[in-house]
């Protein structure tokens, strides 16, 4: 198996307000596309209660650096209780969710990405080898990169959620 270092453990944001989902999402995929990750879905799942909609995602972004390293995010987006309200701002009547958004940032980085070392023994051991001694510059401007990325998207996550500062009677 590839080595594989997890380099961002849980780093969580949570909100509960108005906002929009759909932007939320858009915010997301935009980082995606503008950093040069390929991204799949691995869980996009909608449930209707009671209590409002539930929608549960999981997001698999990665980034190939080199033909031997490349790293991954795992992000999961929860929306809890989402309930569509019409907010009136400057005589515009703008629909929004009201709810909980989670979500869970992990930041990984990946070795051997094509798992070709790992084939025998003494190929072990010297990938082994090469990773400790050869490659410690280039993981360690991974894990920089790496931990840079996933900042970043908490924090264009954060800033667009803090935008929506309206009230509404419920």
């Amino acid at each position: 198996m590839a080595g594989r270092v997890l380099v961002v453990d849980h780093l969580k944001l949570s909100y509960e307000g108005l906002f929009n989902a759909g932007e939320v999402y858009s915010v997301i995929s935009t980082f995606f596309f503008e950093k040069g990750y390929d991204w799949r879905e691995e869980l996009n799942e909608e449930q209707i209660t009671s209590e409002g909609k539930q929608v549960a995602l999981i997001l698999r972004p990665w980034k190939q650096y080199s033909d031997y390293f490349k790293s991954e995010m795992a992000i999961r987006v929860n929306f809890l209780n989402l309930k569509e309200v019409e907010v009136e701002r400057e005589g515009e009547t703008l629909k929004l969710q009201h709810g909980l958004v989670r979500i869970r940032f992990d930041g990984y980085i990946i070795a051997d990405r094509s798992n070709e070392w790992n084939t025998t023994p003494i190929r072990w051991a010297f990938n082994f080898l090469a990773n400790l001694y050869f490659y410690s510059g280039p993981r360690r401007a991974m894990v920089t990169w790496v931990k840079a990325d996933v900042n970043d998207l908490h924090n264009k996550i954060k800033n667009y959620l803090n935008v929506f500062k309206y009230h509404y009677e419920a």
